[in-house]
Formats: structure tokens, sequence, C-alpha cells
């Protein structure tokens, strides 16, 4: 029983959680021990206040792990749901770092003139450097693309505010020592510091190198239906990517991976062939409109596999069901290749949105695995031509109820689509009694 509970996706991803709020306020905790001795001009407001200050900078250098691709926590959650978790706490630690100082100023306003920069003590500089470091990166990252700042710039801006942030905010409050007077203390605090660093030396160095000793090269570039492009790599004196149909990885494509230039894409190609490896690459924005001209040899260089959007977590399934809206269908379409490389017997249900006929990605792939497969396949035009007979319109409530069982727990659901329409699609699943934890979701828009 406890060797299921430990395999149990959701167990794990609740002890992930339980693990982060424990490292969040461990290190305030052991503040506590051998406190200073008490002062009357410390109010309680004052210790509140700095308590925020604690959480916060525990927080904040917390962030780093969260980035940092680390396999067994993503393979818990995916990347997609830790960078919104990521988004998330980042505000909430940069409120406790402001309520900080905001608090004491109320408490005590002579303090006020510790913000006059030139002629306060270098500690009370050092907060007010970390605390501008800290508003630079929330707002460009909010607002990154109301600014129009470019995504390669802003993720080193985004690397370089994080590192002063939190080394000025440490700095700050080992100046002021009141709980970090003991040596001990000091060190625990900068052995934290430490960790965030060795974390940022792993992305920024570490990663490249290891994608660097494994380098692809584009065998070719071929277009698909609905201005899609499947970038094929074989790789170079190595076996190649083992992966889970269903994933992605970041790659980078002609420059070396130090220089942080990557994007993420599904794999388009079925895990039993690792040796030729496939990504579906719609024509959307700057980088992806130049697929099209990659030229074969062209050396590539991969960081994955990640992602949780992969039947292979769902084994004793009776069956699947697909649902797919325009370029989402890259992640199912590799499940079904690997189910159909596998023999897979199960019955499997596709049910996939585009645009128009000719918007179907992989519209004679798909029809051909039905010989492979048992596969049913229903298309959802939202302009159809005049001829169609098939299914129009949008996939809703009633669409779904025409084609899930009866029994719909019997089945493991996976959505990609547009935000919009994974929105609607799991309310409706949900109003036709789709357990939950039968329903997975894939957001392709990481960046």
């Amino acid at each position: 029983m406890r060797s299921l509970l430990m395999k149990n996706p959701l167990t794990i991803g609740v002890s992930w959680i339980g693990l982060y709020l424990l490292l969040t306020v461990l290190p305030l905790l052991i503040l506590l021990f051998y406190p200073p001795t008490p002062s009357d001009t410390r109010t309680f407001w004052i210790e509140f206040s700095v308590a925020l200050g604690f959480l916060g900078l525990a927080m904040m250098v917390l962030q780093f792990a969260l980035t940092a691709r680390i396999n067994r926590v993503e393979a818990s959650y995916g990347v997609d749901l830790i960078l919104q978790f990521h988004r998330y706490t980042s505000i909430v630690a940069f409120g406790f770092i402001l309520l900080h100082p905001v608090i004491l100023f109320i408490d005590q306003p002579e303090t006020l003139q510790l913000l006059n920069f030139f002629q306060a003590p270098w500690r009370a500089r050092f907060a007010v450097i970390g605390t501008l470091a800290l508003i630079v990166l929330i707002v460009t990252s909010i607002w990154r693309k109301q600014l129009n700042i470019p995504y390669e710039p802003w993720r080193i801006l985004h690397g370089i505010m994080a590192v002063l942030a939190v080394g000025f905010g440490l700095a700050h409050a080992l100046g002021v020592s009141y709980y970090l007077s003991l040596f001990w203390k000091a060190v625990l605090w900068g052995g934290i510091a430490l960790v965030a660093l060795w974390l940022l030396v792993y992305i920024r160095l570490v990663k490249p190198w290891m994608m660097l000793r494994k380098p692809y090269l584009v065998e070719t570039v071929t277009p698909q239906r609905g201005d899609v492009w499947n970038l094929v790599l074989r790789p170079r004196g190595h076996e190649g990517l083992r992966f889970q149909p269903g994933q992605f990885a970041w790659i980078t494509l002609q420059i070396s991976p130090f220089r942080m230039r990557e994007h993420p894409f599904s794999f388009a190609s079925s895990a039993e062939k690792p040796d030729r490896i496939e990504f579906g690459i719609k024509a959307l924005g700057d980088f992806t409109k130049t697929i099209k001209d990659v030229k074969p040899g062209t050396k590539a260089f991969l960081d994955g596999p990640y992602g949780v959007f992969t039947s292979d977590r769902y084994e004793n399934t009776a069956g699947f069901i697909f649902i797919a809206g325009g370029i989402g269908i890259t992640p199912i379409y590799s499940i079904l290749l690997t189910l159909a490389d596998r023999d897979d017997e199960r019955p499997l249900t596709l049910i996939y949105s585009s645009k128009t006929r000719e918007d179907i990605t992989y519209r004679e792939e798909i029809e051909a695995l039905k010989d492979r497969l048992d596969l049913t396949v229903i298309h959802v035009l939202r302009e159809p031509p005049d001829n169609w007979s098939g299914e129009s319109g949008y996939v809703d409530k009633e669409l779904l109820k025409r084609y899930i069982p009866k029994r719909p727990a019997t089945r493991n659901y996976f959505i990609c689509a547009a935000p919009k329409m994974m929105d609607q699609v799991e309310q409706a699943l949900h109003d036709l009694d789709v357990p939950v934890t039968h329903v997975h979701m894939e957001h392709y828009n990481l960046v």
C-alpha cells in the first residue's frame, strides 16, 4: 500500500508542496533558536515586519529551484504548472518584502530617513537596491509583452535582477544582524544564498555544457497542413533522447546552448524511435516563422524531456479520449504514433478542432493510423465547406456527450489547445461527471 501511495502523482505532488512550505518557514523558525534579548523599542509590528522580510527572502531563494527544471519536481506537476506557481509565489514574496519596510515606516515614522540613499547606513542602501531590483523584476515579468521586451534579453535581465534582489536582501539582513548576530545563523542563511547561486550556475553553465556534449543535426524540415513544419533531428555521436510520448524539449538551433536562446516544442514522433526525433512547429512568431528556412546539417541542442502530458503515466486505463485544437495536436500525435508502434489495443477517440479542412495538421497521417489502432477520429471544423458532413462549430458539452463513453471514469482525457478552448472543454467534462483526476491538460505557451 505504501509503495502504491508513493507512486501516486497526487501524493507526490502534495509531498512537494509540503516540502516547499517547510523550506519557506524553516529558516525563519531557526532564527527563533537563541533569540536576541528583547528590546522595549521592538514592538509586535516591528517583529512582524521582520518576519515578513525573512519569509519573502526565503521564497525568493526558492524561485531559483522552481526554474531550474529539476526533473524530480517537474515530473510531479509539469513545467507549465511550475512556472505558473513560480509567477504567483514571486508576487507573494514581493508583497511580503514590500510590506516589511512599509510596516516599519508606519510603526516608527522616524525610520523614513533611511530612504535618504546617500546618508543612510550601507545596510539600508542595500535594502533599497535589492527592493528596486525586485520591482524591476516583477514589472518586466508581468508587463513584458506590453513593454515590447524580447524574450531573450528579458530572460538575461530577469536572472540579473533576481541575483541582485536576493544578494542585496541577504546583505541587508546580515548588516542589521539583530537575528543573525550568531555566527551559525549567518552561515545558515549564507548557505541558503549559495544554494541559489549554485542553481543559477547549474542553469546557465552546467546544463548548457551537458547539452553541448550531445549535439543533434537537422536532417530535414518538412511542411505540414495548418502552416506547421516538422523539424527532424538525428543524434550525432550518441544514442538520442529517450522521452515519453506527449512530452516536450527546449531546442537551441544554430548557436551555442550557452547563449540561452532556446524554445519549447512538443515531440511529434514516436517515443519508440529516439534515433529520429521530430518536433511539430507552427509558424506563429518571429522564431517559428524561420523554421522552414533551417538547412539540413544545422546543429541543434536539446534540453529535456519535460512534461507530464503523457499516456505512459496511465497504463492501467481502459482507453483514452484525446481533445486537440490547432497545433495542440502535436503531443497527441506523438502519443498516437507511439501507441501504434507498441501495438496498443485499447479504444482511442480523437476529437480534433480546426478552423478549416485544410488546417487539419497530420490529417492523412492520423487517418492512416486507423489501420494500426482502435482509433475513432472526429474532426470539428469552425468554418466547414458546403459538402462537409462531419461536426462543425466548437467542442462543447453536447458534442462531447455524443462521443465520450457512458461510464466516463473508464477513460483518461488529454486536452491540448488554446487556453480558451481548454477552459471550455474542462468545464464541459466536469459537467459530464468526468473525474478531475482523469483530465490532463497541456499549456503550450510557456514564455
